[in-house]
């Protein structure tokens, strides 16, 4: 299966004044995306609701001398404000299952680099322990 990133980008000051309709209403339609994904076959292996760019780190240099400043990276109105890590070997029904999402401000579908050999670097935790996937129970 390939892996993919769908990156959700938004406008952060139209979430911090939605009222509790609206957000329920777009946690619901995260709920359905989610379902979705499971039946039509689809794995997700993670994703998570961002938070606020204010509080975003950007790094910069190299790895005995990183300058880190106050984020964004990008200064634009929309900011990624969340991700799914999902699995297919559909990537035309994946696409149709993010129309749930995409509304009318869109959003980023893209594949994971194949290293040599077929599969994607697995990530370790800092303690150097093999990350789990969301399948395998991730760790906290």
């Amino acid at each position: 299966m390939t892996q993919y990133l769908i990156l959700l980008p938004g406008d952060e000051s139209r979430w911090a004044q939605a009222t509790d309709q609206e957000r329920a209403a777009m946690y619901d339609r995260h709920n359905r995306f989610m379902q979705l994904l499971g039946e039509r076959g689809h794995q997700m292996i993670g994703g998570a609701e961002l938070t606020h760019s204010s509080q975003a780190l950007v790094v910069r240099g190299d790895l005995d001398d990183v300058r880190v400043s106050s984020g964004p990276y990008a200064e634009t109105v929309e900011q990624l404000t969340g991700f799914y890590g999902v699995e297919s070997d559909d990537l035309d029904d994946l696409l149709q299952v993010c129309g749930l999402l995409a509304g009318e401000h869109g959003l980023e579908v893209r594949a994971a680099v194949e290293t040599p050999g077929g599969a994607a670097p697995r990530p370790v935790h800092l303690d150097g322990e093999p990350a789990r996937s969301w399948r395998e129970g991730a760790r906290a």
